[in-house]
């Protein structure tokens, strides 16, 4: 799935994402501020979830609750050096728990990723809009 929208399109966007994505772990990739924290604060919002959702720049994982108890962990690994400091965070489990998983920067952890997952490929077109690639795998 392909979609061309602007950031003021983004609950459509979220939407759509949800109805296309067949994993519970899904991998986001794009450049720094290219909205990849905006689309994941949208699909949680969407998932019911109505705490207030950030970035874990610096605590690498947040967990939100939707209304309906189901568990949503937000992972950015911006700020990781090494696959071990995932495992210390005990990333296996997350990624094993059944629960959804929205993973910032999974390219810092090649070879911990479950064997299927959703990507999703964000880029900044010349015009400001948002180009979003969707890849079940």
């Amino acid at each position: 799935m392909e979609i061309l929208f602007s950031i003021d399109e983004i609950n459509n966007v979220a939407k759509k994402t949800l109805l296309e994505t067949k994993n519970r772990v899904i991998l986001f990739h794009g450049n720094m501020g290219v909205g990849k924290t905006t689309l994941i604060k949208e699909l949680t919002r969407e998932l019911g979830v109505t705490d207030a959702t950030s970035s874990p720049t610096f605590s690498l994982v947040n967990e939100y609750k939707s209304s309906n108890g189901e568990i949503i962990y937000h992972f950015d690994l911006y700020r990781l050096k090494s696959e071990s400091e995932a495992l210390d965070i005990g990333f296996d489990e997350y990624v094993y728990s059944g629960n959804r998983c929205f993973i910032e920067w999974p390219e810092k952890i090649p070879n911990l990723l479950p064997d299927h997952y959703t990507e999703i490929y964000i880029q900044l077109e010349q015009d400001g809009k948002r180009k979003l690639e969707l890849i079940n795998k």
